[in-house]
């Protein structure tokens, strides 16, 4: 048998006045499972089993380039300094395992159950300690016997370096961890005849997806008791990041390993599996606080995006708050186009899952002319990975734009969008995108009550998504509350002051502004959507409408003719039928046209 460490008292650890050394690992911890059993039935013939299989184990551990920590009775912990180490580790450990027990009878088998994550641990010595080392031991307990289980930091960092299929086991309260663990097992090959049950409601397929990585922002202020500050808003950016289920976002416990440290960019993106990452610094002189941030490309280190932030402080946490929206609402979009132009220059042949999700997004601003093909790449997506909610969302919000082009009726664009929210429900139910898809089905069902519901639920999920409040402006407007809706209008703007889709979020305040009866303030925001998009049917009809209430007959002639014969309509219940469903703004509309010469 290999050489066994000398088993150590786990005790608390002498009190010393040294900083204490802490590092960055990837944590295993193994156990037998039924123990008690084995032993209680045969306890000389278990115990010469476990000592031959803690060889195998040991052999195991340094042949992938681990440390044995120490051993306690049937359990052993080690330490890797990567998590491909680690986890090739306990795949080839249990198929030695596998092979160990495959003669035995059922009730005489020795299996053991591993548990990996990758966290912050302290140092004492040979020993380790901390939540890390924790976490380990509590997700060993959520395996199979035989299996293998991770927790999301490790599934982040892993990626697809190794050809293994994972399952979210959902949010799971461990005894002792104050936050619920988010946790995955691990199928361990094609030959593997154990099947988990199916993931739960909530998981969210990683689908190719690359990661992010939110280093600790740096407090340059020369005062460590305003590390509070700087703390605080890595730890909100990263919440908010991880609202929008777009990218994984690397756990909070494994970034703040590099605190008060200057890594190489690219060097922590290997490190943690991340193709992105977000670092920054916080200054903070009197009563004003600075405060820069750069999103950098982990494999290339060149900067996609960065900003500067200026602020008095007189509330910090209004200012956090702030600060943590903005930069999140500005890091997401960039990290989107920096995928698009990835995926736009490779064969259709060979995309995954999310690459042909992302080849469907590239259509979207052109979706008229793209229409089938769009849709045909989200439906492509999701047959790829049926688990992946962000396809069934976009896929529905395409049928949303089919009923506001008149491409489909009301009533069959909203019962596809419903169904389609269903599917993505019972894959990620606190994905916010499926918010919006419920937002627009009720609105194009004439269910304004719920939309403003479905509305206020997308924000709360992620307040830093413009399209979240654009669709909370758009079902308030129509039902009644266009004073509200006029300062989600003004939220989107703000947010995403440079996004391609701006006169969308004008829009909402065209609306707001009409339903307010503010027509000319209306007029000048509508000018900017005819600026984008001036052969828009809806902006036209809405010009018509302006025009006719503010009393600019001759324009508005010119312009009725054109939007009757563009739109197909010749009655006031024409109107009725194109419109929003129980809009208390469609009498309004109406009456502007009329003012502007229907005579209907």
């Amino acid at each position: 048998m290999a050489a066994v460490p000398k088993r150590t008292n786990k005790g608390t650890p002498p009190m010393r006045t040294e900083p204490l050394e802490r590092k960055l690992a990837a944590i295993l911890y193994a156990d037998v499972a039924g123990y008690s059993r084995l032993t209680g039935e045969d306890e000389e013939g278990t115990h010469r089993a476990l000592r031959a299989y803690l060889d195998v184990i040991t052999v195991g551990i340094e042949s992938h380039r681990g440390r044995v920590v120490h051993y306690a009775g049937d359990a052993v912990l080690a330490d890797f300094a990567t998590v491909s180490d680690s986890l090739s580790c306990a795949v080839d450990v249990q198929r030695h395992l596998k092979d160990c027990n495959q003669d035995l009878p059922d009730d005489r088998k020795v299996q053991f159950r591993i548990g990996i994550n990758l966290g912050e641990v302290i140092v004492d010595q040979d020993e380790i300690y901390g939540d890390g080392v924790n976490v380990a031991a509590r997700l060993e307990s959520l395996a199979e016997p035989g299996g293998i289980c991770i927790s999301e930091s490790v599934r982040t960092a892993i990626g697809k370096k190794l050809p293994l299929s994972y399952g979210f086991m959902g949010e799971q309260e461990v005894k002792n961890i104050a936050e619920p663990v988010r946790a995955y097992w691990v199928r361990q090959g094609l030959d593997e005849v154990t099947e988990r049950p199916s993931p739960e409601a909530g998981a969210i397929s990683l689908a190719g997806k690359p990661s992010i990585a939110v280093l600790p922002f740096n407090n340059i202020s020369g005062d460590p008791e305003q590390d509070y500050f700087s703390d605080g808003l890595t730890e909100d950016i990263i919440t908010l990041l991880a609202a929008w289920r777009s990218f994984p976002v690397i756990a909070r416990n494994s970034t703040f390993a590099y605190k008060n440290q200057s890594p190489d960019v690219r060097q922590v993106a290997n490190d943690l599996g991340a193709r992105y990452v977000l670092e920054g610094s916080v200054r903070k002189a009197g009563n004003r606080v600075r405060i820069s941030a750069q999103l950098i490309d982990g494999s290339t280190g060149n900067h996609l995006w960065a900003d500067r932030y200026d602020r008095e402080l007189e509330d910090v946490f209004a200012v956090q708050d702030e600060i943590t929206t903005n930069i999140v609402a500005a890091v997401e979009p960039e990290m989107s186009k920096a995928e698009i132009l990835a995926v736009t220059r490779k064969r259709p042949e060979n995309l995954n899952s999310w690459e042909l999700y992302l080849r469907g997004l590239a259509n979207m601003p052109s979706y008229g002319r793209y229409r089938t093909e769009t849709k045909q790449l989200f439906e492509k997506s999701i047959e790829a990975d049926p688990t992946f909610a962000d396809a069934y969302t976009a896929l529905a919000l395409c049928y949303s734009a089919d009923v506001y082009a008149q491409y489909a009726d009301y009533v069959d664009g909203a019962a596809t969008m419903f169904d389609l929210a269903k599917k993505a429900t019972a894959i990620d139910s606190r994905n916010f995108r499926i918010y919006l898809v419920l937002c627009m089905a009720h609105i194009w069902k004439g269910d304004l009550k719920h939309a403003v519901e479905a509305g206020r639920k997308a924000v709360e999920l992620n307040p830093s998504s413009p399209e979240a409040y654009e669709v909370l402006a758009l079902a308030l407007t129509h039902s009644g509350e266009p004073e509200e809706a006029e300062g989600y209008g003004q939220m989107c703007l703000k947010l995403s002051p440079l996004d391609p889709k701006l006169h969308n979020y004008y829009f909402q305040l065209v609306q707001a502004t009409l339903g307010q009866r503010r027509f000319e303030e209306a007029y000048v925001h509508l000018e900017k959507c005819l600026s984008a998009r001036p052969h828009d049917v809806s902006y036209l009809g809405f010009k018509t409408i302006l025009l006719g209430h503010m009393g600019r007959k001759e324009e508005a002639r010119v312009c009725l003719d054109e939007y009757l014969s563009k739109r197909g309509i010749k009655t006031a219940d024409d109107y009725r039928k194109i419109f929003v469903l129980n809009s208390v703004q469609t009498e309004l509309n109406l009456d502007g046209l009329r003012k502007a010469g229907w005579e209907v």
